[in-house]
């Protein structure tokens, strides 16, 4: 293709927003169209963003939409994301890919069946954060690792947004919510996982919405609001993951990978920079890394951005669907291993993706 790839918004809530302040310094990108179910929010953000209004069916059927940006709740995705695809569009979405790794792989066997893409955040992973981490692993700095832990915590999103009941349902918690941010980066630090046990409660606690227009509001809780689990990955590395929406203070979050000559301190993976420490037998104290990898200044879009470069220059996109999709069956191994009290094997794997390069900048990827 040549020019820009045009980008067609489904779904302008909270998060459009970033993605919308980072179009202007993604070259490859062109924003076009916006739709969303609430048409008069559709008509404000159009209006806002200078470009056209549409119900879903219409932007899905305008021809001057290349791809689908799907920022819809995650019960949503699978069936945006098909329809897209139906209507010649590549996707790109919002994390999880899909509530289920069965809808997920239907997801991408209609894309390749289609000659299409599909790509999914978390695309924090290619920030300079994560990638300074992924280059000094590469290079040896730590030796040959062997194990990671992560873990996340908050009293639960309830406090902060104002119409938080999605992150309670089905399709969030936790672990659907900000897992992919973790099992991302472990996955492109360490390689793809190939077992799994996993635990997990639901806290009684009453939880109420604490701002907004419905503040107040009873928040139904039917996910579990704490899980815990050990990753076994390809090649022998374990990892252990921890996800919470029931911990008031933590000096967390924690990220960390051991390796036999010293420790990785990563930046957390919900954000795509900060500062990656280094703690080796040889120093034998912590010390800050210089920026070795990954795209400076970067916000959420670039994984989009990304995607339309490899579009261009025909190679894989690194905030790909396979990646996505094998997040989401590690997810939901975790969610079975809980309930059944097994070990479970993974079906899916994938590649690590191509690390980014330092000094990277959109249109020179």
């Amino acid at each position: 293709m040549s020019g820009p790839l045009r980008v067609g918004v489904v779904g302008v809530g909270n998060i459009s927003a970033q993605y919308f302040a980072a179009f202007p310094r993604l070259p490859g990108l062109q924003l076009v169209a916006v739709a969303d179910l609430d048409a008069d929010r559709t008509a404000v953000v159009a209006r806002e963003q200078g470009v056209a209004a549409y119900s879903v069916p219409g932007l899905l059927a305008a021809d001057d939409v290349d791809v689908v940006l799907n920022l819809t709740i995650p019960a949503a995705h699978a069936a945006v994301g098909t329809a897209a695809l139906q209507a010649g569009k590549h996707v790109y979405g919002e994390k999880p890919l899909a509530l289920t790794p069965d809808e997920g792989a239907a997801l991408l066997a209609l894309a390749q069946t289609s000659g299409l893409r599909v790509g999914s955040a978390p695309d924090t992973v290619l920030g300079t954060g994560l990638q300074t981490a992924r280059r000094l692993l590469d290079d040896g700095a730590v030796g040959a690792p062997h194990a990671a832990a992560v873990a996340w915590s908050s009293p639960g999103h309830e406090r902060w947004h104002p119409a938080p009941f999605f992150y309670y349902q089905p399709g969030g918690g936790p672990l659907l919510d900000m897992g992919p941010y973790y099992l991302t980066a472990l996955v492109t630090l360490l390689g793809p996982v190939e077992r799994v046990m996993g635990t997990s409660r639901r806290s009684g606690r009453a939880r109420t919405v604490g701002q907004g227009p419905q503040a107040g509001a009873p928040v139904p809780v039917d996910t579990d609001t704490t899980t815990s689990a050990i990753l076994e990955h390809r090649g022998g590395v374990t990892s252990t993951l921890t996800m919470s929406f029931d911990r008031w203070a933590t000096r967390q979050p924690l990220f960390e990978v051991y390796g036999e000559q010293g420790t990785i301190a990563v930046p957390d993976p919900n954000h795509f920079d900060g500062t990656v420490e280094l703690w080796t037998a040889q120093t034998q104290e912590w010390q800050p890394a210089p920026v070795a990898g990954g795209y400076a200044d970067a916000g959420r879009g670039y994984g989009l951005a990304d995607l339309a470069h490899a579009l261009e220059t025909d190679r894989p996109h690194r905030a790909s669907g396979d990646l996505a999709l094998h997040v989401l069956e590690v997810m939901d191994a975790v969610t079975r291993s809980s309930a059944e009290h097994v070990v479970v094997d993974l079906t899916t794997s994938v590649d690590r993706p191509e690390p980014v390069p330092p000094g990277s900048t959109p249109g020179s990827w």
